[in-house]
């Protein structure tokens, strides 16, 4: 959330026409095959990227490795197109003339393209429009009778996500380049942890290992499943029940030994971990800053709200490490009374909870020092204001691993009634791939709502793959149905909206709009253009930025929003 105004930098929407434009110059070839003869070697080097760009260059200072989501191995590649340039990432293989290679390569997140060029005959490349998982392209092409080079690469597409490659393979004659060493056994994983529970499933992931093909998951000592990248979901599990996992790695060259064990226990079946939430809520957040909008107390916020985010928390010089700084500009006397204020609230019902992020916010969690760090200190803060719970507004990034693992050991520490709220920009809910949704999925045994900021972003893609104008029906709708059919129970889903046309730098709609389209999602009745194919009657409800905000426009949202949504079926 932005303390001077709003959330969001801006994002643009898909092209007018792109998809013609691309399907009129490139076919894609995916399903290709070739009979490999045996002299054929991978003539591509550091082909799974697990020496970071070594052989590689990418346009732009577009790419970089990282560590999730792999393949296989430890590393992948992440190439992010920006204005004119499209994220080429590229290497020049030693072929031998007069010969047939076979060219693939594992991807997925944003419009990913593989190519080959400098054959010497025709040049070749395939693509697939954005993938929430792994995907393999593959194509071929003949070296012409004097051809020892070939470039080939991969690269994006304008204004469009990021996109991942791993293990690419360039399947040929050796053209005396050679190929990258054969495999040893690797090493043994580490960093097991599980992930989002049901009555029946649990989520795992580890660190990945390098050299490794795939991993074999183990459960109770039993091998129950065979992956290729470093997470993976255990189901058929009875309820209530504890079971003991175990991952090892494997490859050409045989398996690792087994990882240390680590516990996980399915759920009892419950689909709503917070009941004390009302089962249709309203969430605001509350400025502990004054930037324009009506100064408050919180015993001063509307009983509309539900649940109310006080923002934001500050970080330290340790990283995950958070602390409070109640800002005099509020008009509290003391401490004391903004603690009774928050212990007058809970006392009427309303969960008071913590917001972590905001537009100027960078709360680093990218190791189990900093996840271990922010657990700690925002348990300290739940219990030194009387805090119920955090709401995760990070706009800077964030490592669905890491924060996931941060946001367990605060749940194992402040118990089951915790509430946890999080506010992820319209970009960031695109797809189950993003580093936002893998983290909401990843704990949704314990997310009370994850209420997307449905503003200040542009046009966006809907579920159907239709683009949507910012400011509409069809996009809160359209965009609200990814989460609901993405993993995410309905009670889950919230709608993110300012609280006034000053709120925000752009999006802003009248209540009437809101109101529509929580009765479309639930009712099937004031849609657009765009009607889900079924409804969500459990959807949580409505958020807006800021109670502030809204008390400057005389309270008009709350007083409009605040009891439709309480009257949801």
């Amino acid at each position: 959330m932005d303390r001077s105004r709003t959330h969001h930098r801006n994002a643009r929407g898909l092209p007018g026409g792109l998809a013609v434009a691309v399907a009129a110059g490139l076919v894609l070839a995916g399903g290709m095959t070739g009979t490999a003869q045996a002299a054929d070697v991978n003539v591509a080097k550091n082909a799974g990227f697990e020496a970071g760009l070594a052989n590689w260059t990418c346009s732009a200072g577009s790419g970089a490795t990282v560590s999730s989501p792999v393949h296989g191995g430890a590393a992948a590649l992440r190439a992010t197109p920006g204005g004119q340039d499209n994220a080429r990432c590229a290497q020049t293989v030693a072929v031998k003339p007069n010969s047939t290679y076979t060219l693939s390569a594992w991807v997925q997140g944003g419009y990913a393209y593989l190519g080959a060029s400098g054959t010497g005959t025709t040049d070749v490349s395939t693509w697939t429009p954005d993938s929430a998982g792994w995907k393999q392209l593959t194509t071929r092409f003949t070296t012409g009778a004097s051809t020892t080079s070939v470039t080939v690469y991969t690269h994006g597409w304008y204004g469009q996500a990021a996109y991942y490659a791993d293990d690419i393979s360039v399947f040929g004659p050796d053209g005396g380049g050679g190929s990258d060493p054969d495999p040893v056994v690797p090493a043994t994983p580490a960093g097991l942890t599980t992930g989002a529970v049901t009555s029946s499933s649990i989520a795992l992931s580890w660190n990945g290992v390098s050299g490794a093909s795939g991993y074999h998951v183990y459960r109770d000592g039993a091998k129950v499943q065979s992956v290729t990248g470093t997470s993976a979901t255990v189901t058929g599990l009875a309820a209530n029940t504890s079971y003991a996992f175990q991952v090892s790695a494997v490859n050409a060259a045989g398996e690792s030994a087994k990882s240390a064990a680590v516990t996980g226990r399915t759920s009892g079946g419950t689909t709503d971990p917070n009941p004390a939430v009302p089962r249709h809520a309203v969430t605001g957040y509350w400025q502990n800053f004054n930037n324009g909008a009506a100064v408050q107390k919180l015993r001063d916020v509307q009983a509309q709200y539900d649940i109310i985010a006080v923002s934001f928390a500050d970080s330290t010089a340790t990283p995950g490490e958070i602390v409070f700084n109640l800002d005099p500009a509020v008009g509290y006397a003391s401490v004391a009374d903004f603690r009774a204020d928050i212990a007058a609230k809970k006392a009427a019902g309303k969960s008071v909870i913590i917001s972590v992020g905001g537009e100027k916010g960078n709360v680093t969690i990218n190791s189990d020092a900093s996840a271990t760090a922010f657990a700690n200190s925002a348990y300290a803060l739940m219990r030194e204001y009387g805090f119920s719970g955090v709401d995760i507004d990070l706009e800077h990034g964030i490592n669905s691993t890491y924060l996931t693992k941060a946001l367990r050991r605060l749940s194992a520490q402040a118990g089951p009634s915790m509430v946890l709220t999080m506010a992820p920009q319209t970009i960031d809910m695109q797809n189950t791939g993003t580093e936002y949704f893998k983290t909401a999925l990843a704990v949704k045994d314990i997310l009370t709502v994850v209420n997307t900021q449905f503003y200040n972003s542009g046009s966006m893609l809907g579920c159907d793959g239709k683009v949507y104008a910012q400011g509409s029906v069809d996009f809160l709708t359209a965009l609200a149905c990814i989460q609901l059919e993405g993993g995410l129970d309905a009670s889950q889903v919230g709608l993110g909206v300012p609280a006034s046309p000053r709120g925000a730098g752009s999006g802003y709609v009248d209540p009437s709009v809101v109101k529509s389209a929580l009765d479309c999602l639930t009712r099937g009745t004031g849609c657009g253009s765009f009607k889900p194919a079924k409804t969500y009657p459990a959807l949580r409800g409505a958020m807006t930025w800021s109670t502030n905000w809204d008390a400057t426009a005389g309270n008009a949202w709350s007083n409009a929003v605040g009891p439709h949504v309480h009257n949801l079926p």
